[in-house]
């Protein structure tokens, strides 16, 4: 939707449709006399799910490895430039097409990748290195919350209970989630543990996500709640190195949870950091902070 300078759109065919992503290839990155970037190691950055979520998520991070890394930044399906299917997503729709966009972007058959991911789909992400070991160097997570942890069940919020009326529904959506109001709101109590750091550019990159053509398909199915799961009950057998980030101030899910996630499997989640006055998307509130912390458990992590 808003991207930063230097960045080429591409997109691959997963099963459920064409999926958009973001590279850096262009210019200030890389000229004719520098690497070329299909000789780095890829890194992937994964996007979370809310009224207008999308690659943008990550667009303060991801430059910063540009050196460094093939940087890939998706869309996922149902979100902003990928394609919007209408359906009733599953938690099974994203771990195959997360699966299927690694297996179609990786520079060769043998490569694994690292992957930066927020919230649910960070969840989802450690369901698709269970199913995939091979393709997963590690993974760097943003509070990896399944939001029915624990036996939690998300979908009996009296909001998730709402939102099953069908046209209803749609009308919520279009009336008080893909409007600058709805999404500043959405922003301000559900996102940032500090509404001030919210700036103009943020909403409108939002905004034009949520507005996208069949964009309410995916946005209704997580707010009632079809693609929440228990993330322990798979937990314990991930095998892929992991770092977690937890904002101290998440809505969705405290940190509290999140450690109670990673004790399930110490031998995999080897770093658990909680940030101190941070919500949901550190990614968003605190890019620089965020930045430096996936460069040092890169290494920690590669270490391994």
């Amino acid at each position: 939707m808003i991207e930063p300078i230097g960045v080429e759109t591409q997109s691959v065919l997963t099963s459920l449709g064409t999926m958009v992503y973001y590279t850096p290839t262009k210019s200030p990155w890389y000229s004719e006399t520098e690497q070329n970037a299909e000789e780095l190691p890829t890194l992937i950055f994964l996007h979370g799910f809310g009224g207008g979520s999308s690659a943008y998520e990550w667009s303060q991070v991801y430059p910063a490895f540009a050196s460094d890394y093939r940087v890939l930044a998706a869309d996922l399906i149902g979100w902003g430039r990928s394609q919007h299917p209408q359906r009733n997503y599953t938690p099974e729709d994203y771990i195959s097409t997360i699966i299927e966009f690694i297996d179609n972007t990786v520079n060769s058959p043998s490569e694994s990748v690292a992957v930066v991911a927020s919230s649910l789909t960070a969840a989802l992400t450690i369901r698709a290195a269970i199913e995939r070991p091979e393709l997963f160097k590690c993974l760097i997570l943003t509070t990896p919350a399944g939001l029915s942890d624990f036996g939690e069940d998300y979908t009996r919020s009296i909001f998730a209970q709402i939102v099953k009326t069908p046209i209803l529904d749609k009308f919520i959506y279009s009336a008080g989630v893909a409007t600058s109001g709805g999404i500043l709101n959405f922003l301000q109590t559900r996102q940032f543990a500090r509404p001030e750091r919210i700036y103009p550019e943020i909403v409108e990159a939002y905004l034009k996500s949520a507005q996208q053509p069949n964009a309410e398909y995916a946005a209704l199915s997580f707010v009632r709640g079809d693609l929440c799961f228990d993330l322990s009950r798979y937990i314990t057998q991930l095998k892929t190195p992991t770092a977690m980030i937890w904002g101290q101030k998440s809505q969705f899910t405290g940190p509290e949870i999140g450690k109670r996630l990673a004790a399930l499997n110490p031998e995999a989640v080897k770093i658990f950091q909680e940030l101190e006055d941070v919500g949901l998307t550190p990614q968003l509130e605190l890019p620089g902070v965020t930045i430096g912390l996936i460069r040092k458990f890169l290494k920690l992590l590669m270490s391994h």
